[in-house]
């Protein structure tokens, strides 16, 4: 299927690795223009070349620290200048720290949110304005499945994230008459860095080898896997794509079914 989505501009963040650069990945194979970001330049840079050779497509590495408002005023100015306007947004970034509530410091939850809700609300902030004046726009959000079922041992992700879900559907009733689309994406346990530290904080609580943590996952998964990182950007690609131009308000798990919920 041709997404529609050659020559737009896109914002991925958190590309270095993991989801972002799948999806980074996904999007550059569709003919999108590429703004690539993480806090690493190294990461960044090695990564642009690749995605580049792979797919001939334009990337720009920029890095930034998205807790920082000013550093994402930054990302999406470097952007701007790079391709003239941002057609596309994922706004994606590492996890917050796994954990029981007493084992969180008020310092914990405060950078947690910084990360993982406050950047989220910057990045809007900032493409909005340029997709409402175009009429043209598509936010995708990398979540977790934890806002629709609370994973055990993470409640920063769990109560956060589910913030982040209120303000999507929120925003995206309010932009659909100018054709911008928000939505969120849900991965489950998938092979990423993020889920062997998650992993290895199972194996230390449980008592149990890395091996035994990812066979706990798994036994509770109906598809018994876990997913891989390009599973999850093809439903990223495609809820940017002109196609997905009346999917708006969304959270769409790719987990393999291990949300035992109807929605």
């Amino acid at each position: 299927m041709d997404l529609g989505i050659q020559g737009k501009a896109a914002l991925v963040c958190g590309s270095s690795q993991g989801l972002g650069r799948a999806i980074a990945n996904a999007l550059a194979t569709e003919g999108v223009d590429l703004a690539i970001n993480s806090r690493s330049d190294d990461k960044l840079a090695r990564v642009q070349a690749e995605i580049v050779e792979a797919t001939g497509a334009r990337v720009v590495a920029i890095p930034a620290d998205l807790t920082d408002p000013e550093g994402v005023n930054a990302l999406v100015a470097q952007t701007e200048k790079a391709f003239g306007k941002i057609d596309i947004l994922v706004t994606n970034t590492g996890g917050p720290a796994a954990g029981s509530f007493e084992s969180h410091s008020p310092e914990v939850w405060r950078n947690a949110i910084a990360q993982n809700f406050e950047s989220v609300v910057n990045l809007v902030r900032g493409v909005l304005p340029g997709m409402k004046e175009r009429r043209w726009g598509r936010i995708v959000n990398v979540t977790s499945i934890s806002v629709k079922q609370p994973v055990e041992g993470l409640i920063l992700s769990n109560a956060i994230r589910a913030g982040v879900t209120g303000f999507a559907k929120t925003i995206a009733n309010e932009v659909a008459p100018f054709n911008v689309t928000v939505n969120n994406v849900l991965p489950g346990y998938t092979r990423t860095e993020r889920l062997i530290h998650l992993a290895e904080v199972v194996a230390e609580r449980d008592g149990v080898s890395l091996e035994g943590a990812y066979q706990s996952w798994e036994r509770e998964i109906p598809m018994g896997r876990l997913a891989d990182p390009h599973e999850l950007a093809a439903v990223a690609a495609f809820l940017c794509s002109a196609q997905a131009s009346y999917v708006t308000g969304q959270s769409i798990a790719v987990d393999g079914g291990w949300i035992k919920g109807l929605v």
